[in-house]
């Protein structure tokens, strides 16, 4: 493939913000933050801002920095920024400041984080759980997919923050086993995910059960209308800080648009695949994520697919798998996808088009995380080309148009911008690495080999040994017998090697097709046999009119007469 031409695509800003009716004061910009700005100035207790420290964590993002310090005070947070800016510590930080002091009752949780999918309530809480630990809270992740009885039995024990879908927290609490009269602080992340999911009935549920008069904050990258009915439902005069807005204009993140011809779009996907390090890659439904996956196995890429058609367990392990580097490459839909935060992601691939702008703000947001830099690359199809420069334009980012030819597997200004190899050479390194892989298993074999030669010479020794003293015992002479015995062996061990023999002959001759032996073998015999039944049948059938003709005329003959 070649570049035929390269453009610049500029886009405009899209201006969609949210018209809070309460009194709101702006968060400082992220200039405005000092570079010595630490966690201790923010007002954070001792022991969390060591446990910070010990975790390479010193100075905070300007979300963090704007939004804690408020937070602390008690008051109503609506905090608006991309996926990545850092928000899980934003909230989650004051709001185990906040429950340090206190006693929990059973069934009774302080505070509640509600999450639109399972995957952000594992992560959420993985990320607060280590502070929790240092201030000796309890924290329990309550989700679809998981067991039900386990959830149910930590709520009994009693947990200080619930980390929640909205879904599964709804039925616990149908089932008696959870109440929120007891909610000091109740905090909702992706608030934009969850309208896009259909989670807002629920949420507006969960919420109206929890006591009036609490704190409440309201994380989200976007601000639709939906959104802004639960600001005015439930926040009361909040503070705005708004940091990394939903557009797309961060400028540590490159997008990229790659046209390319329908039959190119495999082997375009495959090359990019190939690259070195952590790539996403995303579908729009679960068969093309399952069979992206594998199409990529076939091409030698370590790829995976996570969709929400798998279960808890599986989606578990994959992401582990990923995070850990056994797979380079994960092959995600939008549902699954969301929250997923995994560390040297510089590259995001959208094989399919995004439903909408914000789901494409989702998409980039797994890249360029926390200041990273990272790239994001689209594959269009020519007609739809139209759609997704609009997609760009409503989502605020600058893309550069690159026009694929058809022709070699990839081409250089692709691969400085993917880092995307040729398939010969992953197809090589493949080959090799199974190469290495099977020259392994022969050493262990050879192995092995040695071990049972050495034990069959022991064992050998041992018999001659006992012949011959079972030959003393006799009376006889110890060499002769050891002799026989040895012979009986050598023809014992020649009759065994005939049936090995014939079978290896056997595996090795071409084997005749069912239908060639069934012609040869089962169709001759069965015409045969066939043949002498219809002979004998006609034989039979003529005999009996001759006979019927010879003796029944004779006796209606007499009757007539």
């Amino acid at each position: 493939m070649s570049v035929s031409s390269t453009d610049q695509i500029v886009m405009s800003e899209n201006e969609n913000e949210l018209d809070v009716t309460n009194e709101v004061t702006e968060a400082p910009e992220a200039a405005d933050t000092t570079p010595q700005t630490t966690f201790a100035d923010l007002g954070l207790p001792e022991g969390i801002v060591r446990k910070l420290a010990q975790n390479g964590v010193t100075t905070p993002f300007p979300i963090q920095a704007a939004t804690i310090p408020d937070a602390l005070a008690g008051k109503d947070i609506l905090g608006r920024g991309r996926t990545g800016s850092g928000k899980t510590l934003s909230f989650g930080l004051p709001t185990l400041a906040l429950l340090a002091e206190g006693r929990t009752e059973k069934k009774r949780p302080r505070a509640v984080i509600l999450t639109p999918t399972r995957e952000l309530a594992m992560q959420v809480a993985d990320a607060l759980q280590p502070y929790g630990d240092v201030l000796g809270l309890k924290m329990k992740v309550v989700c679809g997919g998981t067991s039900m009885g386990n959830q149910i039995y930590a709520l009994e024990r009693g947990v200080d923050i619930l980390v929640a879908t909205p879904g599964r927290l709804r039925d616990i609490i149908n089932r008696g086993a959870c109440s929120l009269e007891d909610v000091r602080i109740a905090v909702l992340d992706e608030a934009d995910q969850m309208s896009d999911l259909g989670f807002l009935p629920e949420v507006t549920e969960l919420l109206d059960q929890v006591p009036a008069g609490g704190q409440r904050m309201l994380f989200s990258a976007t601000m639709e209308n939906e959104i802004k009915t639960l600001v005015d439902r439930y926040l009361t005069e909040p503070v705005l800080h708004e940091v990394d807005a939903a557009q797309g204009a961060v400028t540590t993140m490159s997008h990229h648009i790659l046209i390319v011809k329908p039959k190119d779009k495999a082997p375009v996907t495959a090359a990019i695949a190939s690259r070195k390090g952590r790539t996403i890659i995303f579908v729009r439904t679960q068969l093309g994520a399952d069979r992206v996956a594998e199409q990529l196995r076939d091409a030698g890429v370590k790829a995976d697919a996570l969709h929400g058609g798998m279960t808890q367990g599986a989606r578990t392990r994959t992401l582990a798998d990923f995070k850990d580097g056994y797979v380079n490459v994960l092959v995600a839909t939008d549902v699954a996808a969301r929250g997923i935060h995994v560390d040297g992601i510089d590259l995001v691939l959208n094989v399919d088009p995004a439903g909408d702008h914000k789901d494409y703000l989702h998409r980039a947001g797994r890249t360029a995380r926390a200041g990273r830099t990272g790239t994001v690359v689209s594959l269009s199809l020519p007609h739809q080309r139209r759609q997704i420069f609009r997609l760009m334009e409503d989502a605020g980012v600058d893309a550069a148009r690159h026009i694929i030819q058809g022709g070699a597997a990839f081409d250089p200004e692709v691969a400085e911008i993917t880092g995307a190899r040729s398939m010969t050479e992953v197809q090589a390194e493949s080959a090799a690495n199974a190469a290495q892989q099977a020259e392994r298993e022969v050493a262990q074999l050879i192995k092995q080999l040695e071990r049972a030669q050495r034990r069959a010479t022991e064992l050998r020794e041992e018999a001659d040994r006992l012949v011959a003293r079972v030959a003393r015992e006799r009376g006889e002479d110890p060499e002769t017998a050891v002799a026989e015995a040895q012979a009986t062996a050598a023809e014992q061990l020649a009759v065994a090697e005939v049936p090995a023999e014939r079978e290896t002959e056997r595996e090795e001759r071409p084997a005749a097709a069912p239908y060639e032996r069934r012609e040869r073998r089962g169709f001759e015999r069965r015409d045969d046999r066939r043949d002498d039944r219809r002979e004998d049948r006609g034989d039979r059938r003529s005999f009996d009119r001759d006979r019927d003709r010879d003796r029944g005329f004779e006796r209606r003959d007499d009757r007539g007469g």
